[in-house]
């Protein structure tokens, strides 16, 4: 056994006594319903990677706004209550249910509830500014999601709201049909503000798209890219991945996104999540793990970009608090989810084609070591000794980079001497030109869902009653109830109204 935790019965959503427990270098999760039996679920497939990953684990940093009662086990009072330990970096808001396509793979069951769920945009001005009370520090950034964003019609006025209650980024999950079809689209939510399109992307060939879609939309995922790139508007690619659908193209889908970096600027895998409308009799052999996916990245790049090259998101952490150190304040949230939920990689393009992994040219593990042994002595907030810190660290971060294999279009040695001198993000700017993220997010299911994870989870979803709940748990256990609760009858006129204009578009 690793660890006890709490799980969920994938049939009845009770909350269970569970354990992770390690066998044939494999890791599991299992618990026991005293009414649907035992559950015996895959964690993930490689133990080493597993075990590699807690080594960057990050401290909580609690929201000082918590709910105090607690009214059952997590995650049954979820709002978010004292019991949670991470802050918001990612704020989510359903704008609606409504979609224009119906994926068999959709964990939102978009467009299958059999209700009308979309809020007004006074309810979501309300829900943004819930996420901005945060305290210490407010939610960043926001995303609106669905069902399909751009079905509303209204979309680039919520973009607009957006900014006015002060988030500093802002982006829509969509599958890109509307901005396919509209080319002012793209240019009119730019104008708006809106600063990233997260683009739903699960393949180069049709295939995977008539799997996962129902829908032969390769066509209009490039559309969609071009009239971006026209608006200068900056995509992420978001592959749904499913095991023997289209777990053989991330590489292709790597290369796809190299041969467009201009424009795109990350790609994050998501291994499916057995929630919504997925098969569940089919979970042990759709599967797809985090090394799962890291081994796929090695295997499909040429060696290129190997397993070694990834850290989980948490490895982060520190240098939003050595930021926070230098402010004197908690100026930044800090990226402190589950060593578990994800990780992730830099890789840079050279004018040549070739692609350089930021861990072939900095030595991450002695970058962040350096972050972290600085924090306390910048926390002091004397003077000289903040002083002598940052001459110290600027000493030792030669030791941390190897220049001969940076990019040649970065000075790394300056631009990380910035990130202490500057005392700020700006200074990391320089290190996104041609640079791609790329990034893996595991989300949970009711087969492998850990109570440890969803407690230090940093993507929440806002409702309209007013909580705060984890990406998790909103999606296996409150989605249906919310939507259900604030849902817009059928035979009103706003929602004849509602429907009417998405039989026009």
């Amino acid at each position: 056994m690793i660890s006890k935790t709490k799980s969920l019965c994938p049939e009845c959503l009770k909350i269970l006594d569970a354990e992770v427990y390690t066998k044939n270098n494999a890791i599991y999760i299992t618990k026991t319903c005293p009414e649907h039996g035992k559950f015996d679920n895959t964690y993930w497939h490689d133990e080493e990677a597993y075990k590699k990953a807690l080594k960057y684990g990050a401290e909580p940093h609690k929201l000082n706004n918590l709910k105090e009662e607690l009214n059952g086990e997590c995650p049954s009072n979820c709002g978010l209550c004292k019991e949670h330990e991470s802050q918001t970096i990612l704020g989510l808001i359903d704008v609606t249910n409504r979609c224009n396509l119906s994926c068999p793979i959709c964990f939102a069951n978009a467009a299958k509830s059999g209700t009308l769920y979309e809020p007004s945009q006074d309810e979501i001005r309300q829900m943004l500014k819930n996420l901005r009370k945060n305290q210490p520090v407010a939610t960043p950034a926001i995303q609106y999601s669905g069902g399909e964003p751009t079905v509303r019609k209204d979309i680039v006025e919520l973009i607009k709201i957006a900014k006015e209650e002060g988030f500093t980024h802002t982006q829509i999950a969509t599958n890109g049909i509307a901005l396919a079809n509209d080319e002012n689209l793209a240019k009119e939510l730019k104008q708006a503000g809106l600063n990233t399109v997260y683009l739903q992307f699960d393949g180069v060939t049709e295939e995977p798209y008539i799997k996962t879609r129902n829908a032969n939309i390769l066509s209009k995922k490039i559309e969609a890219i071009e009239n971006c790139r026209k608006a200068r508007l900056g995509i992420v690619l978001v592959p749904t991945l499913v095991e023997g659908i289209n777990n053989d193209q991330v590489g292709d889908i790597i290369k796809f996104a190299l041969d467009n970096i201009d424009v795109i600027r990350g790609v994050n895998f998501q291994p499916v999540s057995f929630a919504g409308r997925t098969p569940s009799d089919q979970v042990e052999e759709q599967r797809i793990t985090i090394d799962d996916f890291m081994k796929n990245v090695e295997k499909q790049t040429d060696f290129n970009i190997t397993e070694d090259a990834f850290y989980s998101a948490s490895t982060v952490a520190p240098i939003s608090d050595l930021i926070s150190a230098m402010s004197g304040t908690e100026a930044e949230v800090a990226l402190t989810c589950h060593e578990h939920c994800g990780i992730g990689t830099y890789v840079f393009k050279e004018e040549d084609g070739s692609v350089i992994p930021i861990t072939d040219f900095i030595d991450v593990d002695k970058f962040m070591n350096l972050i972290e042994k600085s924090i306390p002595d910048i926390q002091k907030n004397s003077r000289i000794s903040k002083t002598k810190t940052i001459a110290r660290a600027l000493k030792e971060l030669p030791k941390t980079v190897d220049t001969k294999k940076s990019p040649s279009y970065i000075d790394i040695i300056e631009l990380l001497k910035n990130i202490f001198i500057k005392k700020d993000y700006n200074a990391l700017g320089d290190f996104h030109v041609n640079a791609l993220l790329i990034s893996c997010m595991h989300f949970m299911d009711p087969f492998n869902f850990d109570q440890d994870r969803v407690r230090r989870c940093v993507i929440h979803y806002a409702t309209p009653d007013g909580r705060i709940i984890p990406f998790c748990s909103m999606n296996n256990i409150y989605r249906p109830n919310i939507e259900e609760k604030f849902n817009i009858p059928l035979n009103s006129d706003r929602a004849r109204e509602i429907l009417a204009n998405l039989n026009k578009q």
